[in-house]
């Protein structure tokens, strides 16, 4: 009968051994949140969950722990190597850049500059420290006296893993203690960009907030039961819960009343928005408001030109009509001369029929008209030399007219293309890049050449320096990703160390299982020893009936007392460790999640920013050699 009351309670007490580790695994995970895993920094007021533990919690070799330190605890206090190149003075430099950074991004209200910045007083860096712990801390004030003291606490309270001694706060400019602070400042830096990523992340399991104190009741109750049962089935020997993660999903709908219609709604509608924005971002990249300025632009250079064409072609046609009515004048002049000569003709032939011609006037005038007709003679072929001369230095003029056009025409194509011409275009400036050598003098041509050649240096030079600053630009980058990285790595060696613990935290764990069984086997023993002594005390009941009956409850009192605080400890083990193992569990996914949207972040950022640089380069090295050629060859 004994016996089979300590069954019982054995049995009982096996059976509720699952339930108290989901229980405090479901109080772990209710206030598992970004803001319950920063420690207490300082003398920042960060409200802290109840919990069952309270203040302090008893650990498993009877030693007393704080609360917070439940991953320092698994360490020890082995003195960790800063692995930071803090003696290279280029580390240093880059290290100065970046806190001159945060410090003008953030509003620093004191002076920043180089000498401050590469040997800095205690009180300059005091101010500093103030002015980047306020980022996490806003109620925040540095007690005027013993700040060697305060500086060197808060840093542990914040679990800065390396030292920074009293002494050194004493002179922190001096070169040999001023790059261990500058190392505190970058690290706290580090932490006040990781606080402001997380808190802008949602929290986790918000159900669980004041608002909802029913419903996450109701919750609570469903996964109990749902983790009471697949971990019963769990000890049995199965390894899937597909009925059980079935019928939780049900009752999670009945509760939050979802409707499958709704939901199926709402993923077609984010379906189709996805379609829209990925329509968008392609649309977007082809970039037609760019398409359609050049079109206009080069619409309106066409415009310019045949404005300019038929300005020419206008001149030309006055100076047609010139040359017309000059043409007409002349021919009017050349047909009153003629009239003229014909009446002087006709009075000569009068005068020839009346008068008479001795042999000697008639051999002076043969002479004179043989004389007249070689003059002629000579004189038409001296006019056909000079039209043959005039012609051959036209088509001569037409030739160079026409090569000046072509490079004209070469020379605005290329200056369009580089956003030259017209006057209002991007890289003109104002000023008018555009040769028109038909349209004035040789003196103007020659000063507007001039002019523009001393443009297209100016611009050359501008060029110079903004593909110097880029390549500047890139070179930063470069050293930030460099930097990116490292961090990257020392947080996947964290990381390996963690798993480290974790794995050490299961094989203990499976040893005090082991130890438990073996002392449930020892107390079995022990209660087979005490029904073997009931029955020689029935054997012999004649002999003391009365004092082997007061002997028996006396055994059974220590019984029941021995089992109750063996319980109770048993209880005790398991929930703490529970709630280690949950609490470590939960931190390292939260760890992994941020490092990897971090690392995924930055490195999408740096590449594209590389990208847009090469490219920027590229185009401006093009864009320089062209010029130079172009600007050589005129």
């Amino acid at each position: 009968m004994e016996r089979g009351r300590m069954s019982r309670a054995t049995a009982s007490r096996q059976s509720e051994l699952p339930m108290r580790v989901q229980d405090s695994n479901r109080m772990s995970m209710m206030y598992t949140t970004p803001q319950s895993k920063q420690p207490s920094f300082g003398k920042l007021s960060i409200s802290k969950p109840a919990s069952v533990t309270s203040e302090r919690r008893t650990s498993f070799f009877g030693a007393s722990m704080p609360r917070n330190s439940l991953m320092s605890g698994f360490g020890g206090t082995e003195k960790i190597k800063d692995a930071r190149p803090l003696h290279d003075k280029s580390y240093v430099q880059q290290c100065i850049r970046q806190l001159h950074e945060f410090l003008t991004e953030q509003g620093y209200p004191g002076t920043l500059s180089g000498k401050t910045l590469q040997s800095p007083s205690t009180k300059e860096f005091v101010k500093m420290f103030e002015f980047i712990y306020r980022q996490l801390d806003p109620t925040f004030e540095m007690i005027n006296s013993k700040v060697e003291e305060e500086v060197p606490a808060i840093l542990r309270a914040l679990r800065y893993p390396f030292v920074l001694s009293k002494s050194s706060m004493y002179s922190v400019g001096a070169p040999h203690t001023w790059p261990q602070a500058l190392g505190a400042l970058m690290w706290l830096i580090d932490n006040v960009k990781i606080n402001w990523s997380l808190s802008k992340q949602e929290l986790l399991f918000s159900d669980f907030g004041e608002d909802n104190i029913e419903e996450g009741a109701e919750y609570n109750k469903l996964f109990l039961d749902y983790t009471a049962e697949t971990y019963s089935k769990f000890m049995q020997g199965d390894d899937t819960f597909e009925d059980e993660d079935e019928a939780f999903l049900n009752k999670l709908k009945k509760l939050y009343n979802v409707d499958e219609a709704v939901l199926a709604s709402m993923e077609e509608k984010h379906r189709i928005l996805t379609e829209e924005v990925e329509r968008l971002e392609k649309e977007s990249q082809t970039d037609r408001l760019m398409t359609k300025r050049m079109e206009r632009v080069k619409l309106q250079a066409d415009l310019k030109k045949l404005q300019s064409y038929r300005s020419s072609l206008e001149s030309f046609k006055a100076n047609l009509e010139n040359k017309a009515s000059e043409l007409t004048d002349e021919l009017e002049t050349t047909a009153s001369h003629l009239e003229s000569l014909k009446h002087e003709r006709n009075e000569l032939q009068q005068r020839l029929q009346n008068q008479k011609f001795t042999p000697a006037d008639v051999d002076r005038i043969n002479r004179e008209k043989r004389e007249l007709q070689q003059t002629i003679s000579s004189l038409s072929k001296a006019l056909e030399d000079a039209e043959q001369h005039k012609w051959n230095e036209e088509i001569t003029l037409a030739k160079v007219k026409e090569k000046v056009d072509l490079k004209l025409g070469e020379y605005h194509k290329l200056a369009r293309k580089l956003k030259l011409i017209p006057q209002t275009a991007e890289n003109a400036c104002g000023h008018d890049f555009e040769m028109r050598p038909f349209e004035s003098g040789l003196n103007s041509v020659i000063q507007h050449k001039t002019q523009i050649q001393m443009l297209l240096r100016k611009l050359i030079c501008d060029v110079e320096e903004e593909n110097s600053r880029l390549a500047n630009l890139k070179l930063n980058l470069d050293e930030s990703f460099e930097q990116v990285n490292s961090n990257i790595i020392d947080k996947s060696n964290d990381l390996k160390q963690l798993r480290e613990q974790i794995r050490k935290l299961d094989e203990w764990l499976d040893s005090n299982m082991q130890e438990l069984a073996r002392e449930e086997q020892d107390w079995a023993a022990e209660m087979e020893s005490v029904e073997n002594h009931r029955k020689l005390l029935e054997k012999k009941v004649n002999f003391g009936y009365d004092d082997a009956v007061q002997q028996l409850k006396a055994a059974q009192q220590q019984y029941h007392l021995v089992k109750q605080e063996t319980d109770e400890e048993s209880r005790t083990v398991a929930n703490n460790l529970a709630s280690v193992f949950t609490t470590a569990a939960n931190h390292l996914s939260i760890t992994e999640k941020c490092l990897e949207d971090l690392h995924s972040r930055v490195q999408r950022i740096c590449s594209k920013a590389v990208e847009e640089d090469e490219a920027a380069v590229k185009r401006m090295q093009d864009t320089l050699k062209s010029f130079m050629s172009k600007a050589n060859s005129l």
